[in-house]
């Protein structure tokens, strides 16, 4: 799987990144991305990067408008972060790729009880920074510092829809763990999204979870690109 096309754009007054990622045939895919997620064959993906307030009410038709204006072809995935996607960090286990995009400004507990102070404050997150998430973080504003992480996974092997599904709770496990031990008090942030994409034909594997074979080589290269994500973030902050 070669390196993201590093694109950009002027929008909303400024200069904003994109990367893509092209397909030579149709990959199976599974994701929670506004534009194209679900399950089906999928021919790109795409993450791009937002302004500041970002505060459209659909993030499905402006990555729709994106698509369009770089001519891509067939059904694809699109992503929207506030983070510099050309910082995208990639690690790569024998026969399996990720990629993440990391920002962190609001960290939240996935089970944070209802009207606690954390839970107060990871709904205000999810409003200035998601637009890859949740319907409701994809209709609020964004924040210049990047709430949102966002992971792209690309295996060698074809899964079953089973193993597909549990290649991406494979992936959030190993993502909630790297923030863990980047120092980071949460499972995640209110507009996470992850993609995960296998060949449309060929044998398939029946698991993926982190103690399989493949999923065990899935977990590693997630974990290590959000690591070094979050890292790169931190200290960047």
């Amino acid at each position: 799987m070669d390196e993201p096309e590093l694109l950009s754009r002027h929008e909303d007054g400024a200069e904003l990144a994109m990367a893509l990622w092209r397909f030579g045939s149709p990959m199976l895919a599974l994701s929670s991305a506004p534009y194209g997620g679900g399950w089906g064959e999928r021919r790109w993906v795409l993450a791009a990067q937002v302004a500041g307030g970002y505060s459209r009410p659909d993030p499905a038709d402006h990555l729709a408008e994106l698509a369009r204006g770089l001519d891509l072809d067939g059904p694809g995935i699109g992503m929207l972060t506030a983070v510099d996607v050309r910082l995208v960090s990639t690690c790569r286990e024998d026969g399996v790729m990720a990629a993440a995009t990391v920002g962190i400004s609001h960290p939240t507990w996935a089970a944070a009880e209802t009207g606690t102070a954390e839970a107060r404050a990871a709904e205000t997150g999810a409003a200035e920074t998601g637009a890859a998430g949740t319907a409701a973080a994809q209709a609020g504003p964004q924040d210049t510092g990047g709430g949102t992480v966002n992971i792209v996974a690309v295996l060698g092997r074809r899964l079953s829809p089973a193993a597909l599904v549990n290649a991406v709770m494979t992936v959030t496990e190993a993502k909630s763990q790297a923030l863990w031990e980047a120092g980071f008090a949460g499972t995640g942030t209110p507009s996470d999204a992850v993609a995960v994409l296998c060949p449309a034909a060929g044998p398939a594997e029946a698991f993926a979870g982190p103690r399989s074979r493949w999923g065990s080589r899935l977990a590693r290269a997630a974990h290590r690109a959000v690591l070094d994500g979050s890292r790169r973030w931190a200290e960047a902050r």
